[in-house]
């Protein structure tokens, strides 16, 4: 079966995309990759080292030529910072596919839409392939994509917190009003989250902690990976309508008979 994901003109097999942070070691999350299946891994720059020489890089465990390096900007609270640290990275390792998140405070995590904006734009001029975590909101989306970000990546719940898809319907929206594809970022728990976020139509899944902070990181990885395929495979599939009362599974013609 042919179903890949696209994304800035590139084919990807995987629809589960990983993060660098919270894992003992670079080595745990080049395990965790592995299991994943994932083939894009999100690099934050202010945290994971890239370029520093003499001190252990995540280059050494995961290989940049192998797997798509996504820079993101998180931590940046303003447009210019975000903005400044995506150049930076471009001149660093020649990135040009990006992933943009303004948080409006350290509190909630939550995207500062109006600067998110401001800096999609200048970006997009600039000409790096934007992916921008975005609030659940399909009136803000729907901008971005105007715009001309590459991805539309609505967050589930709060960075983190580990809560699941919190508002279905606004994702729902959003996938069915969006051409470019539509990533659930942030918020996944558990398998069953990230099933869920397919189902609904969601092109792919970005997480980080979910896996990271498992008790287990590679099982956990594992499990993402079947839960995407599965989510994947019963949204092509179209579910069964659904019904306010019981319908006998078996049909009710050809009974047999009971004795009068």
């Amino acid at each position: 079966m042919q179903d890949k994901l696209i994304i800035a003109g590139k084919e990807y097999n995987s629809r589960l995309l990983i993060g660098t942070g919270k894992y003992k070691d670079y080595q745990q999350n080049a395990d965790a990759l592995k299991a994943s299946g994932a083939e894009i891994i999100t690099v934050a720059i202010r945290r994971v080292n890239v370029a520093e020489a003499g001190k252990p890089m995540l280059q050494d465990y995961i290989d940049p030529k192998k797997y798509t390096y996504l820079p993101n900007t998180a931590g940046c609270f303003t447009a210019e910072d975000a903005i400044r640290t995506l150049r930076l990275a471009r001149e660093a390792g020649g990135w040009n596919l990006v992933k943009l998140e303004v948080l409006a405070n350290q509190e909630t995590l939550y995207p500062d839409m109006e600067e998110t904006l401001r800096a999609t734009k200048i970006l997009i001029d600039d000409e790096f392939d934007v992916m921008v975590y975005c609030s659940d909101d399909p009136i803000a989306a729907k901008k971005l994509e105007d715009m001309g970000a590459c991805a539309i990546m609505p967050l589930g719940a709060p960075i983190g917190s580990g809560l699941g898809l919190q508002n279905k319907l606004n994702i729902e929206l959003i996938v069915k009003q969006t051409s470019v594809p539509v990533l659930v970022d942030a918020g996944v728990g558990t398998a069953s989250d990230a099933t869920i976020a397919m189902e609904l139509g969601c092109d792919g899944v970005l997480m980080n902690t979910a896996i990271a902070a498992a008790n287990n990181p590679i099982l956990m990885a594992q499990s993402m990976r079947y839960a995407i395929d599965a989510g994947r495979l019963s949204y092509l599939a179209g579910r069964m309508p659904k019904k306010q009362f019981g319908a006998p599974s078996s049909p009710i013609t050809g009974k047999i008979a009971t004795a009068s």
